[in-house]
């Protein structure tokens, strides 16, 4: 990770730590579930390479950032309101946007409450998630996969993070971060066991090396998951606090990129919603919807070089 910078700003009254490298129009990446700013370490260096600030965060409950004690202090307004003291602190009125998983979801509510901080936005993996005015959102995914439905699992504070130490730090994030199984993730009962990703293999995929999985390991045996969980637990309030937005369009320009395998994209309905018209319906400006050929959920590390040009091909144009 040559020349790139880390440093701890204040933003909304917590500390957040930032990787960064690089100088020009600002590149703001936001990381998913379990990650850290370290999942764009390969877009980090290419993008700063070719004429932009790149700057990744921990987001609040992540790795070096600050992890607030209160489930309630992990809304979609805390983190977007650190996002928007985030984007003030790097001097510019808008950033080029590019979010995963969590990050993407957070990515949507930044284009939906402040459309004016964003120039253009390259989303990974999670589209919008339509607001149904009549069912809440952990509400609906439970009356479709039932409670062993790993969205719903994760609700009860203390009890995932209880499971998941049984099985160890290092196990939990191998088993997700190697998953390449299509459909909706539904946990064994009672416990994490074989969590995610049943056939997890014993070596790890070419685009994960020991060391890559060490950095992330060592990070959460620190912190633990449950701000990384807390997001999960807030999906329901986040659904009650965002009523006001309930129909309304997401007017920034964005480009959508999946794998094909992706556990989101082959769930929930996605397909029907991304390439049915809904999509575009509720985010007029899609421009490009790209489904990678044979690559799961962290494609932006499995197909780094891809997503590296997909990212400079959208953002020059802006």
């Amino acid at each position: 990770m040559e020349g790139v910078e880390h440093r701890t700003v204040e933003v909304n009254r917590i500390k957040m730590h930032i990787a960064e490298k690089g100088e020009g129009p600002v590149v703001l990446f936001l990381h998913g579930f379990p990650e850290l700013w370290y999942s764009w370490r390969h877009q980090i260096l290419s993008l700063s390479a070719k004429g932009y600030h790149a700057v990744a965060p921990d987001l609040r409950g992540y790795g070096d950032t600050e992890a607030p004690a209160s489930i309630s202090s992990y809304t979609c307004f805390h983190i977007v309101g650190d996002l928007v003291a985030l984007i003030d602190l790097l001097g510019v009125d808008q950033v080029f946007l590019v979010a995963h998983d969590w990050g993407a979801i957070i990515g949507w509510y930044l284009c939906m409450f402040r459309p004016d901080r964003v120039k253009a936005y390259v989303c990974l993996s999670v589209p919008l998630l339509h607001r149904d005015p009549n069912v809440r959102t952990v509400d609906g995914m439970r009356a479709m996969y039932g409670d062993d439905y790993y969205v719903c699992r994760f609700q009860k504070p203390g009890e995932m993070e209880a499971q998941m130490a049984e099985v160890g730090t290092e196990y939990v994030l191998k088993n997700i971060l190697t998953n390449r199984k299509p459909g909706p993730p539904i946990l064994p009962k009672g416990e994490y066991g074989t969590g995610f990703n049943p056939d997890m293999p014993n070596s790890l995929p070419s685009w994960l090396t020991e060391d890559d999985l060490a950095y992330y390991v060592s990070k959460y045996e620190k912190t633990g998951f449950t701000g990384p969980l807390n997001y999960y637990r807030n999906m329901n309030l986040n659904w009650e606090l965002t009523a006001p937005w309930s129909g309304g369009k997401i007017q920034v320009p964005v480009k959508f990129i999946t794998g094909e395998l992706d556990l989101v994209y082959t769930s929930l309905n996605m397909k029907e919603y991304i390439h049915g018209g809904g999509f575009k319906q509720d985010v007029p400006n899609l421009e490009e919807v790209i489904v990678q050929k044979d690559v799961a959920h962290f494609n932006n590390q499995e197909a780094a070089e891809e997503i590296n040009n997909h990212i400079h091909d959208f953002i020059k144009k802006f």
